[in-house]
């Protein structure tokens, strides 16, 4: 069944990219919703061995963590594979929910359509208090901590812990990176955050990364 999901995979790439998806002027600026690279596979890998059901990401920026944990988590659920032709599931059938925090509208493409359940539109410091307590099994928030003040950033880590039922996951960069946006302030940097704080929060399980903490709250 190898080179059938393969062709399953790139289907759905095709599917999902082959429509005019118009990016904001202000992409080709410096200040984006992108993250290290250098942290991808050890950040999905350790959403494998976790294996969730239920996942929210705080701050969605593109949807790469959405399509990838969709993509590792479904792996051939996602379609219906025969002997003659490959058809995508019906949503309903997919086995895990991803829901999606993102406070800037602009940067929603159908990348996001796809891989989504729902993405909640807002300031993440106002969603998170409304949302019931452990209700995802993890909590993602990658290269989110550094764009809040230290008092709110530890609010916001207390916020997470609340809302996960198996763990949360951040991720922050090691050393400050001045970054201001005036097309969208919720870009700017505004924290330097160490091990030791993060790990003073509940954060103790630290993932080896030469750029970025990333620090694991279990909960179970």
């Amino acid at each position: 069944m190898i080179y059938p999901i393969r062709f399953a995979i790139r289907y759905s790439l095709f599917t999902i990219f082959n429509s005019e998806i118009k990016l904001p002027s202000h992409f080709l600026s410096n200040s984006m919703p992108f993250s290290k690279t250098s942290q991808i596979s050890t950040i999905i890998e350790y959403i494998e061995h976790l294996n969730p059901v239920s996942i929210l990401d705080v701050g969605v920026g593109m949807g790469q963590y959405g399509f990838l944990t969709r993509l590792h988590l479904e792996h051939h659920n996602l379609f219906h594979i025969g002997e003659n032709d490959i058809t995508p599931r019906d949503r309903k059938e997919w086995r895990v929910r991803i829901d999606g925090i993102e406070g800037y509208k602009a940067y929603l493409t159908p990348v996001h359509d796809y891989c989504y359940n729902q993405i909640m539109i807002g300031d993440a410091l106002k969603i998170l208090p409304t949302l019931p307590d452990k209700r995802y099994e993890l909590i993602l928030a990658i290269d989110i901590l550094e764009h809040f003040t230290q008092s709110d950033g530890i609010i916001f880590l207390s916020q997470l812990k609340r809302v996960a039922k198996k763990a949360a996951l951040i991720s922050t960069p090691k050393t400050f990176i001045p970054q201001d946006s005036n097309a969208n302030p919720y870009e700017n940097h505004r924290s330097l955050w160490e091990k030791e704080k993060l790990i003073e929060n509940d954060f103790s399980k630290i993932l080896d990364n030469d750029f970025c903490w990333i620090g694991v709250c279990s909960l179970c």
